[in-house]
């Protein structure tokens, strides 16, 4: 090969490295943005899942006093 067509060819890797570079960085941000979703949405599920133990308590009192006041069916 001559010395253009080698030159040519390491320049055409270079920008490609510096690409790959780039979209490395960029991957990396977005494991990090997913990550953060992650542990949002295990909060918010966490949230529920107290509200619904707290909801379920609430209707087992409710049935209880329906009961004691014989208006249960």
């Amino acid at each position: 090969m001559n010395d253009k067509v080698e030159n040519l060819i390491l320049e055409h890797l270079r920008i490609v490295r510096a690409d790959m570079s780039s979209m490395k960085e960029e991957m990396s941000g977005m494991r990090s943005e997913m990550l953060i979703i992650r542990q949002h949405m295990a909060g918010l599920l966490g949230g529920q899942t107290l509200h619904d133990a707290e909801v379920a308590g609430l209707k087992v009192r409710l049935d209880r006093i329906e009961k004691r006041l014989d208006l249960a069916e």
